[in-house]
């Protein structure tokens, strides 16, 4: 026998047949991915992969010695190497289109307490992953390679290999841009109760230790990235355990609120 869904459920209704749902995925992913490639093609044409290249090789070669350039070790290298760039700066760009559909299908599934939940995360673990690719690009980038040409003695001619720069760029992106994600990580940790506010705060010291562990680790053996890394960390988790205590407040469920009213 059928059971008649509460008239308080607020998915009533809205339940859809697996292929229905694996067809809704194929369209949004197709959607995704042209949005990728349309962008993709325009930054193809102008500014083109040579530009998109100089445009992220420009930290290091400013710092170069007069003469110097990036040099390829592969035949193929100066073909794959701004095509990857332009891949990933096509994905970057269309990033908000891309988690739009993501967004647009696991929405019809949630309440609407976990909307609330789940679309500010979505937004904001974007913008400051984001943000941390950019301030390692324009802030952190430049101290770096002033610091080690620093030391570079003079009878040696820097040459950079370009797939080597890329990876290195890339490291350093995913590593700022993570570590960027800390509030993040703090509020869903608090939200799902499995530390509480307290805790977090009492945990601060050995945060602090912990994130000068991770940027000795993830960066190059320098100062200046080191402190790079591990300062915005330990500032984003305050504003991690800030937040979280919002985020807790305004995101309850109708019968988390209604506990905490009854409640001794």
């Amino acid at each position: 026998m059928a059971q008649t869904p509460s008239p308080d459920d607020e998915l009533a209704g809205t339940e859809q047949p697996f292929v229905q749902h694996l067809m809704e995925l194929r369209d949004r992913l197709v959607k995704a991915i042209v949005s990728v490639g349309v962008v993709a093609a325009v930054l193809f044409f102008f500014p083109g992969p040579g530009a998109l290249y100089d445009l992220l090789a420009a930290p290091l070669v400013a710092h170069l010695p007069k003469g110097a350039t990036l040099i390829a070790t592969s035949v193929i290298s100066p073909f794959m190497v701004p095509l990857k760039i332009l891949l990933m700066s096509a994905f970057m760009i269309a990033l908000p289109v891309v988690l739009w559909q993501i967004w647009g299908f696991i929405a019809p599934g949630l309440y609407m307490h976990e909307k609330k939940l789940v679309l500010p995360l979505v937004v904001s673990s974007t913008l400051l992953f984001l943000f941390g690719v950019a301030f390692c690009y324009f802030l952190v980038f430049g101290k770096v390679f002033a610091f080690i040409q620093s030391f570079a003695p003079k009878s040696i001619t820097a040459a950079p290999d370009i797939e080597a720069y890329l990876s290195f760029v890339l490291t350093m992106f995913i590593a700022f841009g993570l570590a960027f994600e800390v509030p993040i990580v703090v509020i869903v940790l608090a939200r799902l109760g499995m530390v509480s506010v307290a805790q977090l705060k009492n945990f601060r010291g050995y945060f602090i230790v912990l994130a000068f562990i991770i940027a000795a680790i993830v960066t190059p053996p320098d100062v200046v990235s080191q402190l790079a890394l591990a300062i915005p960390m330990v500032l984003l988790y305050e504003v991690g355990i800030w937040a979280a205590q919002l985020f807790i407040r305004h995101t309850k469920a109708p019968e988390e609120g209604e506990e905490a009213a009854s409640g001794p």
